[in-house]
């Protein structure tokens, strides 16, 4: 399971003209599901995600994490995180998950969130996808379990 997340001052998704999912403060985590990812991958990402201390405290330090500044978190599925680029000119998706295994294991992740008491706002699995965000800092950190 990989995730790319990026502190925001605002994000959302929109799904063929309309606003399916938007937060305020907080992160923004693009998912990527990798065909062997399962409960184990879910529950340290999530842990990972609740504990990371990426937002600034008063001292402009990043000391505090996504709970202790009531922030939100926005998840958005994307299979892209998971390609192999090192040969050719074309991605492949041969480590991804088939689109049913995908989407159960983003789903459970989401409800993962939920269950930490995290305010959880979401894309559309499978759509296509705009994605708008003010990245803040801009802060980006890359996770793989």
């Amino acid at each position: 399971m990989i995730g790319l997340i990026q502190r925001v001052s605002q994000a959302n998704v929109t799904v063929a003209g309309e606003v399916v999912g938007e937060i305020g403060k907080g992160m923004l985590v693009l998912l990527g599901v990798e065909k062997d990812d399962g409960d184990a991958q879910i529950e340290k990402l999530a842990n990972k995600l609740c504990r990371y201390r990426m937002f600034s405290d008063e001292d402009g330090k990043m000391n505090l994490n996504v709970e202790q500044i009531d922030g939100e978190i926005l998840v958005v599925s994307q299979f892209t995180l998971v390609a192999d680029t090192q040969k050719g000119n074309r991605p492949g998706f041969s480590r991804g998950a088939t689109p049913q295994h995908g989407e159960a294991i983003y789903h459970k992740f989401i409800e993962a969130l939920n269950k930490k008491g995290m305010r959880v706002a979401t894309g559309q699995f499978g759509a296509d996808m705009q994605v708008g965000l003010i990245n803040d800092g801009p802060v980006t950190f890359h996770f793989q379990v």
